[in-house]
Protein backbone atom coordinates (compact mmCIF):
# COMPACT_ATOMS: atom_id res chain seq x y z
CA UNK A 1 0.00 0.00 0.00
CA UNK A 2 1.70 3.11 -1.11
CA UNK A 3 1.20 7.03 -1.41
CA UNK A 4 3.57 9.26 -3.17
CA UNK A 5 3.28 12.88 -3.37
CA UNK A 6 5.55 14.96 -6.07
CA UNK A 7 6.29 18.11 -7.06
CA UNK A 8 8.11 20.36 -9.52
CA UNK A 9 7.92 23.27 -7.19
CA UNK A 10 11.37 24.74 -7.56
CA UNK A 11 13.75 24.18 -5.06
CA UNK A 12 11.73 20.69 -5.10
CA UNK A 13 12.96 19.27 -1.84
CA UNK A 14 10.85 21.89 -0.32
CA UNK A 15 8.55 19.30 0.16
CA UNK A 16 11.13 17.90 2.52
CA UNK A 17 10.65 20.99 4.67
CA UNK A 18 6.97 20.39 4.48
CA UNK A 19 6.46 17.12 5.33
CA UNK A 20 9.00 17.25 8.07
CA UNK A 21 11.03 14.03 6.71
CA UNK A 22 14.78 14.65 4.80
CA UNK A 23 15.09 13.36 1.89
CA UNK A 24 18.25 11.90 2.28
CA UNK A 25 17.04 9.52 5.12
CA UNK A 26 14.48 6.76 5.33
CA UNK A 27 12.22 7.04 8.69
CA UNK A 28 10.10 4.33 9.64
CA UNK A 29 6.77 4.51 12.45
CA UNK A 30 5.39 2.14 14.47
CA UNK A 31 1.43 1.95 13.82
CA UNK A 32 -0.86 -0.04 15.57
CA UNK A 33 -1.22 -2.56 12.41
CA UNK A 34 2.26 -2.51 11.18
CA UNK A 35 5.01 -0.42 9.93
CA UNK A 36 4.97 2.99 8.20
CA UNK A 37 7.96 3.84 6.18
CA UNK A 38 9.23 7.29 4.15
CA UNK A 39 11.54 7.86 1.63
CA UNK A 40 12.24 9.65 -1.70
CA UNK A 41 12.31 7.79 -4.56
CA UNK A 42 13.88 11.30 -6.04
CA UNK A 43 15.43 13.89 -4.42
CA UNK A 44 16.14 17.24 -7.56
CA UNK A 45 16.35 20.16 -7.37
CA UNK A 46 13.71 20.08 -10.48
CA UNK A 47 11.51 17.43 -9.24
CA UNK A 48 10.85 15.66 -5.51
CA UNK A 49 9.00 12.76 -4.80
CA UNK A 50 7.73 11.30 -1.24
CA UNK A 51 6.77 7.94 -1.00
CA UNK A 52 4.82 6.65 2.20
CA UNK A 53 4.95 2.77 2.13
CA UNK A 54 2.40 1.06 4.60
CA UNK A 55 3.39 -2.60 5.85
CA UNK A 56 -0.04 -3.89 7.03
CA UNK A 57 0.58 -7.15 9.32
CA UNK A 58 -2.70 -9.23 8.40
CA UNK A 59 -1.96 -12.18 10.86
CA UNK A 60 -1.31 -9.37 13.46
CA UNK A 61 -4.50 -7.64 13.31
CA UNK A 62 -6.56 -11.17 13.35
CA UNK A 63 -4.47 -11.92 16.45
CA UNK A 64 -5.35 -8.00 17.96
CA UNK A 65 -9.26 -8.79 17.71
CA UNK A 66 -10.88 -8.42 21.12
CA UNK A 67 -14.00 -10.84 20.48
CA UNK A 68 -16.01 -13.01 18.20
CA UNK A 69 -14.51 -16.18 16.46
CA UNK A 70 -11.41 -13.75 15.19
CA UNK A 71 -9.88 -13.44 18.42
CA UNK A 72 -9.62 -17.17 18.51
CA UNK A 73 -7.67 -17.71 15.56
CA UNK A 74 -10.37 -15.86 12.94
CA UNK A 75 -11.45 -17.37 9.52
CA UNK A 76 -9.47 -17.60 6.33
CA UNK A 77 -10.73 -14.55 5.07
CA UNK A 78 -9.69 -12.98 8.32
CA UNK A 79 -6.44 -13.65 7.40
CA UNK A 80 -6.48 -13.65 3.23
CA UNK A 81 -7.75 -10.09 2.00
CA UNK A 82 -6.68 -6.99 0.63
CA UNK A 83 -6.16 -5.10 3.37
CA UNK A 84 -2.20 -4.97 3.07
CA UNK A 85 -1.89 -4.11 -0.37
CA UNK A 86 -5.20 -1.34 -1.02
CA UNK A 87 -5.22 2.19 0.11
CA UNK A 88 -7.94 2.61 2.91
CA UNK A 89 -8.29 3.80 6.07
CA UNK A 90 -5.02 2.43 6.84
CA UNK A 91 -3.96 4.88 4.76
CA UNK A 92 -5.74 7.64 6.36
CA UNK A 93 -4.62 6.48 10.05
CA UNK A 94 -0.66 6.64 8.42
CA UNK A 95 -1.30 9.96 7.11
CA UNK A 96 -2.41 11.73 10.43
CA UNK A 97 0.21 9.86 12.03
CA UNK A 98 3.57 10.20 10.02
CA UNK A 99 2.66 13.96 7.94
CA UNK A 100 0.33 14.88 10.47
CA UNK A 101 1.85 18.57 11.20
CA UNK A 102 2.04 19.17 7.50
CA UNK A 103 -1.66 18.06 7.07
CA UNK A 104 -2.28 21.20 9.82
CA UNK A 105 -0.57 23.71 7.75
CA UNK A 106 2.74 24.14 9.38
CA UNK A 107 6.36 24.26 8.79
CA UNK A 108 8.58 24.34 12.08
CA UNK A 109 11.81 25.51 9.61
CA UNK A 110 9.81 27.44 6.71
CA UNK A 111 7.00 28.82 7.47
CA UNK A 112 6.34 30.99 4.49
CA UNK A 113 6.21 27.51 3.17
CA UNK A 114 2.83 26.22 4.56
CA UNK A 115 1.11 28.52 2.75
CA UNK A 116 2.63 27.86 -0.70
CA UNK A 117 0.85 27.12 -3.56
CA UNK A 118 2.53 24.55 -5.65
CA UNK A 119 2.55 21.95 -8.23
CA UNK A 120 1.48 18.28 -6.46
CA UNK A 121 0.68 15.11 -7.92
CA UNK A 122 -0.46 12.14 -5.72
CA UNK A 123 -0.17 8.63 -7.18
CA UNK A 124 -1.98 5.56 -5.06
CA UNK A 125 -0.98 2.41 -6.09
CA UNK A 126 -4.02 0.81 -5.45
CA UNK A 127 -7.36 1.78 -4.28
CA UNK A 128 -10.88 0.34 -4.42
CA UNK A 129 -13.71 1.32 -5.95
CA UNK A 130 -16.36 -0.58 -6.75
CA UNK A 131 -18.20 2.06 -8.18
CA UNK A 132 -15.69 3.05 -10.76
CA UNK A 133 -14.05 6.05 -12.28
CA UNK A 134 -17.41 7.77 -12.01
CA UNK A 135 -17.24 8.04 -8.26
CA UNK A 136 -13.47 9.02 -8.25
CA UNK A 137 -14.15 12.01 -10.53
CA UNK A 138 -17.06 13.07 -8.73
CA UNK A 139 -15.29 13.02 -5.88
CA UNK A 140 -12.42 14.88 -6.63
CA UNK A 141 -12.86 17.02 -9.87
CA UNK A 142 -14.86 19.31 -7.87
CA UNK A 143 -11.79 20.00 -5.47
CA UNK A 144 -9.93 21.35 -8.91
CA UNK A 145 -8.16 18.05 -9.26
CA UNK A 146 -6.88 16.36 -12.62
CA UNK A 147 -7.09 12.68 -12.90
CA UNK A 148 -5.71 9.62 -14.58
CA UNK A 149 -7.54 6.24 -13.51
CA UNK A 150 -6.57 2.97 -14.50
CA UNK A 151 -8.81 -0.17 -13.88
CA UNK A 152 -7.50 -3.30 -13.36
CA UNK A 153 -8.82 -6.57 -14.44
CA UNK A 154 -9.60 -9.52 -12.25
CA UNK A 155 -7.16 -11.19 -13.74
CA UNK A 156 -4.88 -10.58 -16.98
CA UNK A 157 -5.10 -14.23 -17.98
CA UNK A 158 -9.07 -14.39 -17.70
CA UNK A 159 -10.58 -10.90 -19.69
CA UNK A 160 -13.69 -12.47 -19.39
CA UNK A 161 -13.96 -12.30 -16.12
CA UNK A 162 -13.85 -8.52 -16.09
CA UNK A 163 -12.77 -5.76 -14.38
CA UNK A 164 -11.85 -5.58 -10.55
CA UNK A 165 -12.84 -2.32 -7.78
CA UNK A 166 -9.30 -1.71 -7.94
CA UNK A 167 -7.55 1.34 -9.49
CA UNK A 168 -4.63 3.21 -9.65
CA UNK A 169 -4.91 6.63 -9.02
CA UNK A 170 -3.08 9.86 -10.33
CA UNK A 171 -4.20 13.12 -8.79
CA UNK A 172 -2.57 16.88 -10.09
CA UNK A 173 -3.48 20.27 -8.59
CA UNK A 174 -1.77 23.11 -8.29
CA UNK A 175 -2.64 23.92 -4.44
CA UNK A 176 -1.13 23.80 -0.88
CA UNK A 177 0.10 20.62 0.74
CA UNK A 178 -2.10 20.78 3.76
CA UNK A 179 -5.70 20.42 1.44
CA UNK A 180 -3.99 18.00 -0.93
CA UNK A 181 -3.04 15.68 2.27
CA UNK A 182 -6.52 16.82 4.01
CA UNK A 183 -8.61 15.72 1.02
CA UNK A 184 -6.76 12.55 0.58
CA UNK A 185 -7.32 11.73 4.44
CA UNK A 186 -11.16 12.62 4.25
CA UNK A 187 -11.71 10.80 0.71
CA UNK A 188 -9.48 7.72 0.92
CA UNK A 189 -11.84 5.75 3.14
CA UNK A 190 -15.01 7.35 1.08
CA UNK A 191 -13.94 5.46 -1.82
CA UNK A 192 -12.97 2.06 0.15
CA UNK A 193 -16.17 2.12 2.11
CA UNK A 194 -14.92 0.83 5.05
CA UNK A 195 -13.38 1.44 8.14
CA UNK A 196 -11.26 -0.63 9.98
CA UNK A 197 -11.74 0.83 13.48
CA UNK A 198 -14.95 1.59 15.28
CA UNK A 199 -17.33 4.66 14.09
CA UNK A 200 -18.33 6.81 16.86
CA UNK A 201 -19.45 10.40 17.60
CA UNK A 202 -16.11 11.83 17.90
CA UNK A 203 -15.65 10.69 14.09
CA UNK A 204 -18.33 13.39 13.16
CA UNK A 205 -16.21 15.96 14.66
CA UNK A 206 -13.24 14.43 12.91
CA UNK A 207 -14.91 14.77 9.50
CA UNK A 208 -16.40 18.21 9.75
CA UNK A 209 -12.81 19.67 11.33
CA UNK A 210 -11.01 18.17 8.43
CA UNK A 211 -14.06 19.28 5.80
CA UNK A 212 -13.68 22.53 7.14
CA UNK A 213 -13.72 24.99 4.08
CA UNK A 214 -14.39 22.66 1.78
CA UNK A 215 -16.96 19.92 2.58
CA UNK A 216 -20.04 21.91 3.23
CA UNK A 217 -19.97 23.59 -0.68
CA UNK A 218 -19.07 19.73 -2.41
CA UNK A 219 -21.62 18.31 -4.35
CA UNK A 220 -21.41 14.79 -2.85
CA UNK A 221 -21.17 16.07 0.50
CA UNK A 222 -24.47 13.78 1.54
CA UNK A 223 -22.45 10.62 -0.20
CA UNK A 224 -18.83 11.63 1.67
CA UNK A 225 -20.50 11.51 4.90
CA UNK A 226 -22.63 8.76 4.64
CA UNK A 227 -19.41 6.75 3.73
CA UNK A 228 -17.02 8.39 6.02
CA UNK A 229 -19.53 7.62 8.99
CA UNK A 230 -19.83 3.81 7.97
CA UNK A 231 -23.84 4.16 6.76
CA UNK A 232 -24.58 5.02 10.59
CA UNK A 233 -27.98 7.19 9.95
CA UNK A 234 -27.72 9.00 13.40
CA UNK A 235 -24.11 10.21 12.54
CA UNK A 236 -24.66 11.30 9.07
CA UNK A 237 -27.49 13.53 9.66
CA UNK A 238 -25.92 15.34 12.60
CA UNK A 239 -23.03 15.60 10.21
CA UNK A 240 -25.13 17.28 7.28
CA UNK A 241 -27.14 18.98 10.07
CA UNK A 242 -24.25 21.18 11.26
CA UNK A 243 -22.73 21.53 7.58
CA UNK A 244 -25.90 23.02 6.43
CA UNK A 245 -25.59 25.22 9.53
CA UNK A 246 -21.77 26.05 8.86
CA UNK A 247 -22.71 26.24 5.28
CA UNK A 248 -25.54 29.44 5.40
CA UNK A 249 -23.73 30.83 8.82
CA UNK A 250 -20.46 32.07 6.83
CA UNK A 251 -21.78 33.82 3.83
CA UNK A 252 -24.96 35.22 5.24
CA UNK A 253 -24.09 36.49 9.15
CA UNK A 254 -23.27 40.07 8.29
CA UNK A 255 -23.68 40.31 4.78
CA UNK A 256 -26.93 42.99 5.33
CA UNK A 257 -24.57 45.27 7.19
CA UNK A 258 -21.57 44.96 4.90
CA UNK A 259 -24.13 45.73 1.81
CA UNK A 260 -24.96 49.03 3.32
CA UNK A 261 -21.87 50.04 3.75
CA UNK A 262 -21.13 49.35 -0.14
CA UNK A 263 -24.32 50.63 -1.12
CA UNK A 264 -23.99 53.97 1.00
CA UNK A 265 -20.65 54.82 -0.97
CA UNK A 266 -22.41 54.14 -4.59
CA UNK A 267 -25.57 55.23 -4.22
CA UNK A 268 -25.02 59.00 -5.51
CA UNK A 269 -23.84 57.08 -8.64
CA UNK A 270 -26.91 54.29 -9.60
CA UNK A 271 -23.42 52.66 -9.66
CA UNK A 272 -25.07 49.31 -9.23
CA UNK A 273 -27.93 49.96 -12.23
CA UNK A 274 -24.92 50.80 -14.42
CA UNK A 275 -22.83 47.57 -13.97
CA UNK A 276 -26.04 45.52 -14.66
CA UNK A 277 -26.76 47.26 -17.69
CA UNK A 278 -23.45 47.24 -19.20
CA UNK A 279 -23.12 43.43 -18.30
CA UNK A 280 -26.26 42.74 -19.85
CA UNK A 281 -25.45 44.76 -22.90
CA UNK A 282 -22.02 42.74 -22.95
CA UNK A 283 -24.06 39.66 -23.14
CA UNK A 284 -26.46 40.72 -25.31
CA UNK A 285 -24.14 41.76 -28.23
CA UNK A 286 -22.35 38.53 -27.84
CA UNK A 287 -25.53 36.59 -28.96
CA UNK A 288 -25.13 34.26 -25.92
CA UNK A 289 -28.79 32.49 -25.08
CA UNK A 290 -27.10 30.22 -22.52
CA UNK A 291 -25.70 32.40 -19.53
CA UNK A 292 -24.46 31.57 -16.13
CA UNK A 293 -24.52 34.67 -13.15
CA UNK A 294 -21.66 33.10 -10.54
CA UNK A 295 -22.22 34.64 -7.21
CA UNK A 296 -25.68 35.92 -8.36
CA UNK A 297 -26.75 37.15 -4.65
CA UNK A 298 -30.38 38.01 -5.12
CA UNK A 299 -30.99 37.96 -8.55
CA UNK A 300 -30.92 41.31 -10.04
CA UNK A 301 -28.99 40.51 -13.30
CA UNK A 302 -31.10 37.45 -13.15
CA UNK A 303 -34.12 39.39 -13.66
CA UNK A 304 -32.85 41.41 -16.48
CA UNK A 305 -31.65 38.26 -18.23
CA UNK A 306 -35.25 36.57 -17.59
CA UNK A 307 -37.00 40.23 -19.66
CA UNK A 308 -34.98 39.56 -22.60
CA UNK A 309 -35.89 36.83 -25.06
CA UNK A 310 -32.59 36.34 -26.35
CA UNK A 311 -31.76 34.39 -23.02
CA UNK A 312 -33.13 31.02 -23.62
CA UNK A 313 -31.45 29.37 -20.62
CA UNK A 314 -30.25 31.26 -17.36
CA UNK A 315 -28.77 29.79 -14.21
CA UNK A 316 -27.47 31.81 -11.18
CA UNK A 317 -25.15 30.24 -8.64
CA UNK A 318 -24.43 31.48 -5.41
CA UNK A 319 -22.63 29.46 -2.23
CA UNK A 320 -25.46 31.75 0.09
CA UNK A 321 -28.39 29.14 0.61
CA UNK A 322 -30.03 32.56 2.08
CA UNK A 323 -28.97 34.52 -0.88
CA UNK A 324 -30.92 31.92 -3.13
CA UNK A 325 -33.98 31.85 -1.43
CA UNK A 326 -34.21 35.73 -1.46
CA UNK A 327 -33.61 35.23 -5.23
CA UNK A 328 -36.00 32.64 -5.55
CA UNK A 329 -38.71 34.98 -3.78
CA UNK A 330 -37.82 38.12 -5.82
CA UNK A 331 -37.90 36.46 -8.68
CA UNK A 332 -41.55 34.89 -7.98
CA UNK A 333 -40.31 31.81 -9.44
CA UNK A 334 -43.33 29.72 -7.37
CA UNK A 335 -45.91 31.95 -9.31
CA UNK A 336 -43.81 32.32 -13.16
CA UNK A 337 -45.49 30.46 -16.02
CA UNK A 338 -44.33 27.34 -16.50
CA UNK A 339 -42.60 28.05 -20.64
CA UNK A 340 -40.48 31.21 -17.93
CA UNK A 341 -39.87 28.95 -15.24
CA UNK A 342 -38.30 26.32 -17.87
CA UNK A 343 -35.70 29.31 -18.68
CA UNK A 344 -34.16 29.50 -15.11
CA UNK A 345 -32.42 27.44 -12.55
CA UNK A 346 -31.17 28.53 -9.43
CA UNK A 347 -27.69 26.28 -7.97
CA UNK A 348 -26.52 26.13 -4.21
CA UNK A 349 -22.28 25.91 -5.01
CA UNK A 350 -19.19 27.40 -4.88
CA UNK A 351 -16.59 28.78 -7.11
CA UNK A 352 -13.52 27.24 -5.10
CA UNK A 353 -14.41 23.47 -6.70
CA UNK A 354 -14.53 22.07 -9.91
CA UNK A 355 -18.57 21.10 -11.07
CA UNK A 356 -19.83 19.51 -13.86
CA UNK A 357 -23.06 21.59 -13.67
CA UNK A 358 -20.93 25.12 -14.72
CA UNK A 359 -20.14 23.59 -18.02
CA UNK A 360 -21.57 24.04 -21.60
CA UNK A 361 -22.86 27.48 -21.06
CA UNK A 362 -22.60 30.18 -23.58
CA UNK A 363 -21.46 33.01 -21.24
CA UNK A 364 -20.43 33.37 -17.42
CA UNK A 365 -20.56 37.13 -15.69
CA UNK A 366 -19.08 37.55 -12.38
CA UNK A 367 -20.58 41.08 -11.02
CA UNK A 368 -18.46 42.61 -8.14
CA UNK A 369 -17.48 38.57 -7.05
CA UNK A 370 -13.83 38.44 -7.26
CA UNK A 371 -12.93 40.94 -4.76
CA UNK A 372 -14.16 38.45 -2.33
CA UNK A 373 -12.27 35.84 -2.73
CA UNK A 374 -8.79 35.70 -0.87
CA UNK A 375 -5.50 34.64 -3.13
CA UNK A 376 -5.78 30.61 -2.74
CA UNK A 377 -9.63 30.98 -3.65
CA UNK A 378 -8.97 33.38 -6.27
CA UNK A 379 -6.45 31.15 -8.05
CA UNK A 380 -9.49 27.87 -7.71
CA UNK A 381 -11.78 30.29 -8.86
CA UNK A 382 -9.64 30.73 -12.58
CA UNK A 383 -9.42 26.99 -12.96
CA UNK A 384 -12.98 26.78 -12.13
CA UNK A 385 -14.14 29.38 -14.98
CA UNK A 386 -11.16 29.62 -17.34
CA UNK A 387 -10.13 25.80 -17.72
CA UNK A 388 -12.79 23.70 -16.56
CA UNK A 389 -16.11 25.58 -17.58
CA UNK A 390 -14.56 27.43 -19.91
CA UNK A 391 -17.33 29.18 -21.49
CA UNK A 392 -16.96 31.18 -25.06
CA UNK A 393 -17.44 34.72 -23.52
CA UNK A 394 -16.44 35.79 -19.69
CA UNK A 395 -17.59 39.29 -17.94
CA UNK A 396 -15.77 40.16 -14.72
CA UNK A 397 -16.67 43.67 -12.99
CA UNK A 398 -14.58 44.38 -9.66
CA UNK A 399 -13.61 47.86 -7.98
CA UNK A 400 -11.32 50.51 -9.52
CA UNK A 401 -9.29 51.29 -6.26
CA UNK A 402 -8.24 54.64 -7.50
CA UNK A 403 -11.73 55.72 -7.32
CA UNK A 404 -12.12 55.42 -3.92
CA UNK A 405 -10.65 58.30 -2.71
CA UNK A 406 -13.51 60.60 -4.74
CA UNK A 407 -16.20 59.15 -2.26
CA UNK A 408 -17.43 61.22 0.58
CA UNK A 409 -18.75 59.02 2.66
CA UNK A 410 -16.07 56.32 2.43
CA UNK A 411 -13.49 56.89 4.85
CA UNK A 412 -9.98 57.00 3.81
CA UNK A 413 -8.05 53.62 3.34
CA UNK A 414 -11.12 51.36 3.81
CA UNK A 415 -12.31 49.09 0.96
CA UNK A 416 -16.14 49.38 0.24
CA UNK A 417 -17.17 46.60 0.93
CA UNK A 418 -16.01 44.94 4.46
CA UNK A 419 -15.56 41.08 2.98
CA UNK A 420 -13.36 42.47 0.14
CA UNK A 421 -9.97 40.86 0.27
CA UNK A 422 -8.45 43.51 -2.21
CA UNK A 423 -9.47 46.21 -4.06
CA UNK A 424 -7.34 46.72 -7.67
CA UNK A 425 -6.16 49.35 -9.29
CA UNK A 426 -6.55 49.51 -13.47
CA UNK A 427 -2.89 48.67 -13.86
CA UNK A 428 -3.16 45.49 -11.35
CA UNK A 429 -6.73 44.23 -13.07
CA UNK A 430 -4.81 45.18 -16.56
CA UNK A 431 -2.55 42.75 -15.45
CA UNK A 432 -4.19 39.98 -13.76
CA UNK A 433 -6.73 39.75 -16.42
CA UNK A 434 -3.95 39.85 -19.07
CA UNK A 435 -2.13 37.23 -17.79
CA UNK A 436 -5.15 34.79 -17.57
CA UNK A 437 -6.27 35.39 -21.04
CA UNK A 438 -3.17 34.49 -22.04
CA UNK A 439 -2.81 31.40 -19.97
CA UNK A 440 -6.17 30.07 -21.15
CA UNK A 441 -6.21 30.94 -24.64
CA UNK A 442 -8.90 33.87 -24.51
CA UNK A 443 -8.76 37.64 -25.29
CA UNK A 444 -9.43 40.38 -23.41
CA UNK A 445 -10.67 43.91 -23.83
CA UNK A 446 -11.16 46.45 -20.87
CA UNK A 447 -13.86 48.74 -20.19
CA UNK A 448 -15.08 51.58 -17.62
CA UNK A 449 -18.42 51.86 -15.54
CA UNK A 450 -19.26 54.84 -14.42
CA UNK A 451 -18.48 58.54 -14.42
CA UNK A 452 -14.83 58.73 -15.57
CA UNK A 453 -12.62 61.07 -13.45
CA UNK A 454 -9.68 61.76 -16.10
CA UNK A 455 -6.30 61.00 -13.29
CA UNK A 456 -8.79 57.78 -11.45
CA UNK A 457 -10.38 56.40 -13.97
CA UNK A 458 -14.48 54.98 -13.49
CA UNK A 459 -14.97 52.96 -10.37
CA UNK A 460 -15.77 50.39 -11.79
CA UNK A 461 -13.68 48.27 -14.27
CA UNK A 462 -14.55 45.39 -16.47
CA UNK A 463 -12.60 42.68 -18.51
CA UNK A 464 -14.53 41.36 -21.33
CA UNK A 465 -12.66 37.89 -21.84
CA UNK A 466 -13.49 35.83 -25.52
CA UNK A 467 -12.27 32.83 -27.15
Amino acid sequence: MMLTISTTHEPATDLGYLLHKHPDRCQSFSLSFGQAHVFYPEAGKNRCTAALLLDVDPVGLVRNRKSGPAGEGGSLQHYVNDRPYVASSFMSVAIAKVYGTAMTGRCQHRPDLADQIMPLEARLAVISCAAGEGLLRELFEPLGYALETHRHPLDDRFPAWGASPYHSLTLRSTTTLAKLLTHLYVLIPVLDNEKHYWVGRDEVDKLLRQGEGWLSTHPKKDLIARRYLRHQSHLTRDALVRLTEEDQSDPDATAEAQDQQERQAEAPLSLHEQRLDIVLDALKSAGAKRVLDAGCGEGKLLRLLLRDKQFESIVGMDVSARALEIAAQRLRLDEMPERQRQRIGLLHGSLMYRDQRLSGFDAAALVEVIEHLDPPRLRACERVLFEFARPSLLVITTPNAEYNSLFPSLPAGQFRHRDHRFEWTRAEFEQWASVLAAKFAYRVRFEPIGPIDPDKGAPTQMGVFER
